[in-house]
């Protein structure tokens, strides 16, 4: 698989989403940790939205993404957890074309020297549907934060050997309006 990587890094569009019963854009550390993490790394915030903890508020918003011939990336905090509100697992799953059968798992294995057993009570996941990586997490910074440095921040680098995610990505629409990837109503893949 090294020869999907490529020499030269590639900027993602990527969206943020925080679901979450108390929290507002200003008050949102997990939601800013990510904006900032995928900034530092050269990609591009499309969107950055906060919704309750309902199913079909955060299936609106998922479905939007997974429609936007721009949205490569969603990330997804918070709702991941074991409360009766914690609905993000439920709305998503049903969404996604495959699921990244590692990704809950690695995020645990990986959170373990940070919080311990609690870890196993993380319902992460992720999958991919549409050419866009779906990935839920849990709504602390911290969390948001491991999952950056330990998990995300090779997998969206085109560059990662032997693989990344990126070229299971949508192309996005050139801004000039031409054609590009599977988002082209012409079918060219180049």
């Amino acid at each position: 698989m090294s020869h999907l990587a490529t020499q030269d890094f590639q900027s993602l569009q990527i969206a943020v989403l925080t679901v979450s019963d108390t929290r507002t854009l200003q008050t949102d550390d997990s939601g800013q940790t990510l904006a900032d993490a995928l900034r530092e790394a050269g990609h591009v915030l499309a969107e950055r939205r906060l919704v309750v903890d309902d199913i079909h508020q955060i299936r609106a918003v998922v479905c939007a993404w997974i429609a936007d011939p721009r949205i490569q990336v969603g990330l997804i905090t918070g709702g991941t957890g074991f409360t009766a509100r914690d609905n993000t697992p439920q709305a998503v799953e049903p969404l996604l074309e495959r699921r990244v059968e590692g990704f809950g798992e690695l995020f645990r294995q990986v959170s373990l020297g940070e919080i311990g057993t609690s870890s196993i009570q993380s319902r992460a996941l992720a999958g991919v549907t549409n050419g866009t990586l779906v990935c839920c997490l849990p709504g602390s910074p911290g969390a948001c934060r491991t999952a950056w440095r330990e998990i995300l921040a090779a997998q969206l680098d085109s560059r990662t050997r032997p693989c990344s995610f990126v070229p299971h990505l949508k192309t996005p629409l050139r801004p000039e309006g031409g054609c590009g990837g599977g988002a082209c109503a012409c079918g060219s893949r180049s």
